[in-house]
């Protein structure tokens, strides 16, 4: 409630906003605030105590690049149209291979984590995993329906030695003994002890059997595989789970399997280029023998035992000859070897490093193995329709024909060679007339025998070089950082959640009060008269106790006759300007239920208790409610007296010696009131108080349910007090008073709020209080105006 001794006649309405009556509003509700607050850090508290907490592991590798070597001059059209596959993305295809869902169930498979043992507690179940195992399930069947059907089981410890065993539904299967055969209809299996943890009788323990297909879904979707920059080939990887120690374990052994895959990938070419040399070292021996039998036979059959040069000048000069006829036949042989293996063998690894002379040869043989070793591994997890298996087919066809034909190439060219090399050993040899033909013959096998011999040689060191390669694998990542992780929880987070608790705790109540406060079109307070209405403003009155008396006596100093007294004062200001001596004035609201009696009664009373003469007049002629406040017996009033010409105005005049005003009652309820209202008789009644009383205060019907207050206060109300009652009158119809007030229908016209709160209900009032200074009537104010005094 607002205490105000001087009226401003030209209120304007308020449009700026008013950041202390709005923090006011809300803080007037700070118990609920309070509230909110404690009980949404309790729920905060509860969600800790029962949510299972997050760790994080993370582990640091270093993925080898084995894409270093260059690329031939056939593909390198290919990279650039993007076709052939460049280092950074066999990087992408490392990290994609190591999300495999392939290696994930072999992981799952290993640990045996598709097997779930759960604790029952008292509001969640517990995971026991690892050390922490009591005992474990071993089934003998491990390619059973183990690995493809979900399922579950409990068991309950009865002793040290037995336990009982329940099947999914919850239903006893029996009791049995740990370590004894437990028939299934998944597979037979057994419960043994760990002996690392005690046996806890009584606890039940769930074990829940997943298939491995989700089980490796679900951690293939949780595993965060992320390259540390752009410019290494660093890569981190992250789990998140309840359990640290079995997510420390799934990184582990997933890059241990992963390095185990990569090895087995690359020991694929070392294999396959060792039974290729094997088998040539096979096919020689046997002809190095048959040669050698040759020689033999030859030397036998001519009893030749040592055969001297008869021309050592010639066969000097042939001897460098010789060495290069070896080595092009040599090289001849070993091509067509290659060559009767590439076609013969479809999309088989092509051995590499059997010292042909051709770079470009080399180098596609190298790619072409990488190629085909790199689509085997991704057939593992996709099939032959995949983009990219159809562009390395592709590719592999590409290689294979540039193989093909620099096999051909070369072959030719050895062959010109060679052809070029027969033509001088023919020019030498017509030199040599006296070189007997049995040595030339001679000369020919052992030439044979030389060159199957050199390539036996050769072969013999290639296999060896090839065992050593095999021997010696390195693998794909190297572990920079072991799989580790913190003690503290990542989820939930106590700060946060208690952050978020706490900010819900203030948020819902604000929006709640904001929706009651947005939603509420009650007037509460004057200033929603002054936001809307141009109209001068009296004063307001504050809330009664029913208990009390609702007229105001001579010695209360409390809010509620503070208030008259101060209405009053500013009606004595409004009124100065009339010079007349008696006043009259009319009081009015806009519906039923507003107070105007009430008013009016007490407007009387403090009107009076300033010696001053009144008479309280009902004019709500429709109903009458004057008699039953004051509690005094109804009699006849104003409607007698507007009905029968014959009764005077002091015939019905009242005079209670306890209130100190007069009144004339409204009388019985007229079945024509307005027409009694205009039959003059009325202003014949003002005209005789007037006469009498200092002031003449008369109680109307409101303006809005009948026209009688309209047509009685046209020029007679000297003072129009329209009652307005706080939490009662929809704020939309403040536009009725607001036109009676425009359209000058309302003679002096003026407010007077109703029924405020003083302690601020519903957040709107001030509680400032009347009475400041005479003790008992003071208003205490609350801590939060303290504040914003």
């Amino acid at each position: 409630m607002k205490e105000t001794n001087n009226i401003d006649l030209s209120l304007s309405k308020k449009d700026a906003f008013n950041l202390r009556e709005f923090l006011e509003q809300y803080l007037f509700h700070w118990k609920w605030f309070v509230l909110g607050f404690i009980i949404s850090i309790f729920c905060g508290f509860l969600y800790l105590r029962y949510t299972t907490p997050q760790f994080q592991v993370v582990s640091t590798i270093l993925i080898q690049d084995s894409e270093n070597q260059n690329i031939s001059s056939e593909l390198s059209a290919f990279q650039d149209l993007g076709i052939a596959t460049s280092g950074k993305s066999m990087f992408l295809t490392e990290i994609g291979i190591l999300k495999s869902r392939s290696l994930m169930e072999k992981v799952v498979k290993k640990l045996g984590i598709n097997k779930t043992y759960l604790a029952k507690g008292s509001f969640r179940d517990s995971e026991i995993y690892g050390n922490g195992l009591p005992f474990k399930l071993n089934f003998f069947e491990k390619d059973s329906l183990l690995y493809k059907k979900d399922t579950s089981l409990s068991i309950i410890p009865t002793s040290k030695t037995n336990f009982n065993l329940f099947d999914a539904d919850g239903k006893k299967v029996g009791s049995y003994l740990f370590g004894e055969n437990v028939a299934s209809s998944m597979a037979d299996f057994t419960v043994t002890p760990t002996n690392k943890e005690p046996i806890e009788i009584g606890l039940k323990i769930k074990i829940i059997i997943s298939k491995v297909e989700s089980v490796a879904n679900y951690y293939r979707s949780k595993v965060q595989i992320e390259p540390v920059n752009r410019k290494s080939s660093l890569v981190e990887m992250t789990l998140r789970d309840a359990n640290k120690q079995k997510s420390r374990e799934i990184l582990n052994v997933l890059l241990e399997q992963y390095n185990i895959e990569a090895i087995i990938d690359k020991s694929l070419i070392a294999k396959n280029t060792g039974i290729f040399i094997n088998e040539r070292i096979e096919a020689i021996s046997k002809e190095l023998t048959m040669m050698d039998k040759d020689v033999e036979t030859f030397k036998t059959s001519n009893n030749l035992t040592n055969i001297a040069s008869e021309s050592t000048l010639i066969l000097n000069a042939n001897n460098e000859l010789e060495k290069e006829t070896v080595a092009l036949k040599t090289q001849l042989k070993l091509v067509e070897y290659i060559i009767e293996y590439v076609a013969e063998n479809d999309n088989k690894l092509i051995p590499t490093d059997l010292g042909l002379e051709s770079a470009i040869l080399n180098q596609n043989t190298v790619r072409f193995n990488e190629i085909l070793l790199e689509r085997n591994r991704l057939l593992q997890s996709s099939n032959s329709l995949n983009p990219v298996i159809v562009n390395l087919d592709n590719q592999i066809s590409n290689l294979k024909a540039n193989i093909a034909q620099s096999l051909e190439n070369l072959k030719s060219s050895l062959t010109i060679s060679l052809n070029d090399l027969k033509k001088q050993e023919v020019r030498l040899n017509s030199k040599i007339t006296s070189v007997p033909k049995k040595e030339r013959e001679f000369r020919d096998i052992q030439r044979s025998q030389q060159i199957i011999e050199s390539l036996y040689l050769y072969l013999l060191q290639k296999r060896e070089e090839n065992s050593i390669t095999l021997a010696v694998k390195a693998p794909n990542a190297k572990i920079i950082d072991p799989a580790y992780g913190s003690d503290i929880a990542v989820s939930p987070r106590r700060i946060i959640i208690y952050l978020m608790s706490g900010t819900m705790g203030l948020v819902v109540p604000f929006v709640i009060l904001y929706l009651i406060f947005l939603f509420d079109n009650k007037i509460h307070k004057i200033e929603d008269l002054e936001s809307v209405l141009s109209v001068p403003i009296l004063g307001d009155i504050p809330k009664f106790k029913k208990a009390e008396n609702f007229i105001i006596s001579h010695e209360d100093v409390s809010p509620f006759t503070e208030a008259f007294r101060i209405i009053r004062t500013n009606m004595f200001f409004m009124l100065s300007k009339l010079n007349k001596s008696s006043k009259t004035i009319f009081v009015s609201s806009t519906i039923s239920g507003e107070g105007k009696s009430f008013i009016s009664i007490n407007l009387a009373r403090i009107l009076s208790l300033s010696s001053k003469k009144v008479l309280l007049i009902g004019g709500d002629i429709r109903s009458p409610k004057i008699a039953e406040y004051i509690n005094i017996p109804q009699k006849q009033g104003l409607t007698h007296f507007l009905a029968d010409n014959t009764l005077q105005p002091e015939s019905l005049i009242e005079k209670p010696t306890d209130l100190g005003f007069d009144i004339l009652q409204g009388g019985y309820i007229a079945p024509n009131p307005s027409e009694l209202l205009m039959n003059g008789r009325f202003d014949e009644l003002l005209s005789y108080a007037k006469k009498q009383y200092d002031y003449i205060i008369i109680d109307t019907a409101p303006v809005n349910m009948v026209t009688d207050t309209v047509y009685l206060s046209q020029d007679r109300a000297d003072l129009f007090i329209y009652v307005i009652r706080a939490n009662y009158l929809d704020k939309r119809m403040l536009k009725i008073p607001e036109k009676l007030h425009e359209t000058n229908r309302l003679q002096n016209m003026a407010i007077v709020l109703n029924d405020t709160d003083v302690n601020g209900v519903h957040g709107y009032g001030y509680g400032y209080g009347y009475g400041y200074g005479y003790g008992q009537g003071a208003i205490k104010k609350k801590w939060y105006q303290k504040i914003f005094r």
